[in-house]
Order: C-alpha cells, then structure tokens, then sequence
C-alpha cells in the first residue's frame, strides 16, 4: 500500500479534496465542518500567506448559491465592509451567509478584530433580515462562531 501512496503526487490529492469537499451550487452545508472543509478546498487556489475573507451565500434552504471572495488584505488583516457584502447578498438574492476568512499564521482563536466585524456585519445585514449563521475562521484547524455561542 505504501508504494501506492508513492505513486500519487501531491497535485492529485489536492484535486482529490477539491473534488471531494468544494461544494457546488445547490448543495446543502450541514454543520461547521463541512462549510470549513468546502471552504479549504475553495481557498486552495488563493495564496496561502494572504488573509481572505470569504462569504458564502445561501438561500431560504440554505442551500448554496455561490462562494466568493470579497476581500484579501496582508498577512493579518484584509479590510472587510459591511455596504459592498450587503450589496452582494443583495445581488446574490441571498437569504442566509456564512462568513469566513482564513488566518495565515494557523492560529483559529477569533481576535477582537474578528469579533468586532462580525458583530458589525451582523447588525449591517440583520437590517436586510439576512442571517449570519457562522462565522468560520481557517487555520490548522477551523473555529466557528456558533459552534462557540458567540452568533
């Protein structure tokens, strides 16, 4: 079995997850794991040592409707705002979002930044009665704002 694992470069694992766990329009995100895991495998086309923050637009069922970037920055930060992601969801017809951005260093503890935008981004879009249903940031690991009770 080793030899065989030898036999796969990297490249076609990357696909491999890519395939396996890009979700594509119409599908339904179940949990915080399977957003996170879509939401590597949609990153992993972006530079890794940039931070993005992504949203992904979901309907009445929330079901996908797309996934977009809205936003890169630097190394910590990527300046995020409120009117240009109401204008999208707006655009998108979306009923529900998942907010995301990934964290170059690999650590997935929210900073007060994070906590303030999303607080910010929750009040900008509950005016549209637009839901924030995660808030998922991508690291080593993942961390989710509502797994931890904070949406």
């Amino acid at each position: 079995m080793n030899q065989l694992l030898t036999e796969v470069s990297d490249n076609e694992i990357a696909e491999e997850f890519v395939n396996r766990f890009q979700l594509k329009a119409g599908d339904m995100i179940k949990n915080a794991t399977s957003a996170a895991n879509h939401l590597r495998a949609f990153l992993s086309d972006y530079a890794r040592d940039v931070e993005h923050f992504v949203v992904i637009f979901l309907n009445n069922q929330n079901k996908v409707i797309t996934t977009e970037v809205v936003a890169s920055g630097t190394i910590n930060s990527s300046a995020v705002y409120p009117r240009r992601i109401a204008i999208k969801v707006l655009e998108k017809e979306a009923a529900n979002v998942i907010l995301a951005h990934n964290h170059p260093s690999g650590e997935t503890m929210p900073s007060n930044s994070d906590r303030a935008v999303t607080k910010k981004l929750q009040t900008a879009l509950s005016a549209l009665d637009i839901e924030i249903l995660d808030h998922i940031i991508i690291g080593e690991g993942h961390y989710s704002f509502a797994d931890a009770g904070l949406l």
